[in-house]
């Protein structure tokens, strides 16, 4: 059940504050918006402004905006029309830079509302900072320290006979023994044990490595502080996020990419351990669908910025019926890929279930 309302929580939170972006800038361009709808499919309930309706529907894993003079509407007898292009509230008839700006904003809000949600979890956890304890906080899959059966939690409290109170004389022990084989003796649930581990040499520093990571520790932070922390690590995992897909789409990394299946079950563990876990596994997702937004593919905002910008190259837009079948190939394409993935993180998912 928790794992459902966070799945809801998330993907509704997500696409509302992204669909929330492309309705505030619009408004200010002076752009009429008909409607503004949390969820999709029938309505359950709803209320018309003076210039918009706005909705509640049944399923509530995002909503949409509908701006006037973008798509073809109906009037009140259901005859489709098409907003002159010399009407002031239409889309069409505002600068290229305003439409942009209407566009760009729902992606824009999208890594807005990772940094608000990043800026809360170090307000309320504080921010993670390195243990100087001797404690082992986390293990590299496959290097020696795992390997040898150490565990996160042991406290290493020597190495070759000399001791390591705290996490810099561990590290210096061990660093200055590469390629060698060392003994370690660890306290383990009030036990002492030993271990006998062989040293990696890195290749860019010389040190000897096992790969153990130190323990985190949080330590209050200040509103100025959370959010100079919440600006960094959105940045860092934009960063992280092109980087990584430049990487696959050179192959120089295997592609590895989950769907709609794989995040609901990554939102479900989440959510298990709790909110700070799941604000912040949101925040992460929010960055990917900001980013996935503004690439230049049809049917996506970003496909949609480069089309305005060739018309404020060129002076003129283009033909809209050329325009429209581009987006809508692209959409049937978009489906068919999220169709692919989809079925791949089934299969995925029953394989590790086999």
């Amino acid at each position: 059940m928790v794992s459902a309302l966070a799945i809801v929580f998330v993907f509704g939170l997500l696409i509302m504050i992204h669909e929330l972006g492309h309705f505030l800038v619009a408004k200010w361009a002076g752009v009429k918006v008909l409607e503004f709808s949390f969820g999709f499919g029938p309505k359950l309930v709803g209320y018309r402004g003076q210039e918009t309706h706005y909705a509640i529907r049944l399923f509530p894993l995002g909503g949409f905006v509908r701006l006037h003079g973008i798509d073809a509407e109906t009037d009140e007898s259901g005859k489709e029309i098409i907003a002159p292009p010399d009407d002031p509230k239409s889309f069409m008839h505002k600068k290229v830079w305003q439409r942009v700006a209407i566009i760009a904003a729902g992606p824009i809000m999208n890594f807005v509302l990772a940094v608000v949600l990043f800026v809360l979890v170090f307000a309320f956890m504080g921010i993670p900072v390195q243990s100087q304890a001797n404690v082992v906080g986390s293990l590299v899959e496959g290097k020696p320290a795992q390997v040898a059966g150490i565990k996160p939690g042991d406290r290493i409290i020597s190495v070759q006979g000399v001791p390591t109170p705290d996490w810099n004389l561990l590290t210096n022990a061990i660093h200055s023994r590469p390629g060698q084989s060392i003994h370690l003796v660890v306290e383990r649930g009030g036990e002492q044990q030993s271990f006998t581990i062989n040293t990696e040499k890195d290749a860019q520093t010389g040190y000897g490595m096992i790969g153990i990571v130190p323990d985190l520790v949080y330590q209050h932070a200040s509103i100025l502080q959370s959010a100079s922390f919440g600006l960094a690590r959105t940045a860092d995992f934009t960063k992280y996020i092109v980087v990584t897909l430049v990487q696959m789409i050179t192959r120089q990394i295997p592609a590895d990419v989950g769907g709609p299946v794989m995040i609901a079950k990554a939102i479900g563990e989440g959510a298990q351990q709790g909110l700070a876990n799941l604000l912040g596994l949101t925040g992460v997702i929010s960055i990917q669908l900001g980013l996935l937004n503004l690439f230049p593919i049809p049917a996506l905002d970003g496909s949609r910025i480069v089309f305005l910008l060739v018309e404020g190259v060129r002076g003129k837009p283009l033909k809209p019926e050329r325009e429209n079948l581009i987006h809508l190939v692209g959409f049937v394409l978009l489906l068919l890929f999220a169709v692919l993935i989809t079925y791949h993180d089934i299969v995925r998912l029953i394989g590790k279930a086999g």
